[in-house]
């Protein structure tokens, strides 16, 4: 192969925002309909270096050809969009039925969230994977904003301690999901603003830290359920969309309902380094995605 088929393959596999099972089939048939063009070209009279340019004008730019891909690729399955919401049903059901406050059930959705994380991460991190990341994810960095709760001195401490790994281990993965897509950056932190907001609003707004048999707790479920509900939506629906800026939108939306509801139900309660951690998450999470829309 050429160098200039060689390096017109290579900015393909760069621009393709698809599953990795499919970017390799994918690169494979475009190469040997690039080869196959390049030899009907050649035998036509053509110098192996103009036969190639030719082949590759043939084909078009790098970035419409994976744009075309992705319009083809970009829809899950019926069964992809299932997998992708099922997370997000699943704690919401164990807050439904209040289950949350029972170790072993608790314990049983992590170990159901980790092996299934771990299963899809290695089998080419399938596209329904990514609200399986944000739960695994979840505990990592819930647990930096309650090592802040601390005795004074020891919180500060502990959160120098543990942000080196927290960051390591969240770079990573996000690393790997913006490889595939920006977008799935989003997809994959949604849950993130909605656990800032209920954890970080007290009393009557979120989870009570202190007292989770308070009656102001059990005023808490409806939002948390309801929010967890809009997710498994917004997953199934990004899943089954093509177009990039529906699959931003969506997330955008469903995010906005988020903030919405948390500022009406917080009342002012949520002080301000709540709001600064909640508005700081919720700018994380949907940034790839507003990008998209305004690319």
């Amino acid at each position: 192969m050429s160098n200039q088929l060689g390096d017109y393959l290579t900015k393909f596999k760069g621009s393709l925002q698809i599953d990795t099972a499919i970017k390799g089939s994918a690169v494979r048939e475009l190469s040997t309909h690039l080869e196959d063009r390049r030899r009907e070209l050649e035998e036509s009279g053509l110098s192996e270096e103009d036969a190639s340019r030719a082949a590759i004008r043939f084909f078009g730019p790098v970035q419409l050809v994976a744009r075309q891909l992705y319009r083809v690729h970009s829809q899950g399955t019926w069964k992809d969009a299932f997998l992708a919401a099922l997370p997000h049903l699943l704690v919401a059901l164990l807050f439904a039925t209040y289950y949350w406050q029972d170790i072993v059930c608790t314990s049983a959705i992590a170990t159901v969230v980790t092996c299934t994380v771990i299963y899809g991460w290695f089998h080419d991190k399938p596209m329904w994977l990514f609200p399986w990341l944000g739960y695994y994810l979840l505990p990592v960095m819930v647990t930096g904003i309650l090592l802040l709760h601390l005795p004074q001195g020891w919180g500060w401490l502990a959160a120098v301690l543990y942000l080196p790994f927290a960051l390591f281990v969240i770079g990573y993965i996000v690393k790997q999901a913006a490889s595939r897509d920006w977008l799935y950056v989003s997809l994959m932190l949604a849950p993130v603003p909605v656990a800032c907001a209920w954890l970080l609003i007290p009393g009557r707004g979120g989870v009570s830290l202190v007292n989770t048999h308070s009656s102001q707790a059990d005023l808490n479920i409806p939002g948390i359920v309801t929010s967890l509900l809009l997710l498994a939506v917004a997953s199934f629906s990004f899943m089954r969309v093509r177009p990039r800026w529906c699959k931003a939108a969506i997330l955008l939306i469903s995010l906005s309902v988020v903030f919405l509801a948390t500022t009406l139900l917080s009342r002012g309660d949520i002080g301000l380094w709540g709001w600064l951690v909640f508005v700081s998450s919720l700018l994380v999470v949907a940034s790839p995605a507003c990008l998209r829309i305004r690319s």
